[in-house]
């Protein structure tokens, strides 16, 4: 199953997500029929592919609950069918993780920026020096659960906060200069105007 992804101007992805209590009831994704925990964490993984992104956080898909999921892909550059496609990413997915309810502590004394980063919920926008810990510490609990914690550095520790971002009601371009959204502001204008379309759209069928 694919969810559409909400984009920039939805307010889904400015309010902070309520933490997970029941990990056997289902869960409605606005639009779409209820589903267990472990389907919905399937459908985000199908919507993240499908979108072509590291990670998903469940605002994304409109469900301000406390979950996130994301891949570790081959690091080898994507190869393309003899159509002149891509292949579908995950065929090079190296690993596969699902975050319930997770916390994070930084590790690190200073943050880093040497990365670029995107996000499926502001397509087409990419920005260097966003701040990030380069390492940190997770603690979440799985489909099953369980409670475990880990450190991570690096690129996995970037993109973790990314998507806890996401549950705090924060977008990485709210770690930049104010004016950088001068640069992007048709595009973005045309973003809100999408989502507030999905928004009505959604309305209009009593959801």
């Amino acid at each position: 199953m694919i969810y559409p992804i909400r984009l920039y101007g939805d307010p889904v992805l400015r309010s902070k997500s309520r933490a997970i209590t029941d990990l056997t009831a289902p869960i409605q994704v606005p639009g779409f029929k209820p589903v267990l925990l472990e389907r919905l964490a399937e459908n985000m993984f199908d919507s993240m592919f499908e979108a072509r992104g590291v990670g998903l956080a469940a605002p994304q898909i409109g469900l301000p609950i406390r979950m996130f999921v994301m891949a570790e892909y081959e690091d080898e550059e994507e190869e393309e069918t003899h159509e002149g496609k891509k292949k579908p990413l995950r065929s090079r997915v190296k690993a596969q993780h699902v975050f319930i309810n997770p916390r994070i502590t930084p590790l690190a004394k200073k943050k880093d920026r040497s990365y670029t980063e995107g996000c499926l919920s502001i397509p087409g926008v990419y920005e260097e020096g966003v701040p990030r810990w380069r390492e940190l510490n997770i603690q979440y609990h799985d489909l099953n659960g369980v409670e475990h914690s880990e450190d991570v550095e690096d690129y996995l520790a970037r993109v973790m906060q990314h998507e806890y971002d996401h549950l705090e009601g924060k977008l990485f371009l709210d770690h930049l200069p104010p004016d950088i959204l001068d640069e992007y502001r048709k595009d973005l204008a045309a973003m809100h105007r999408k989502a507030r379309a999905y928004l009505k759209f959604l309305k209009e069928r009593g959801e």
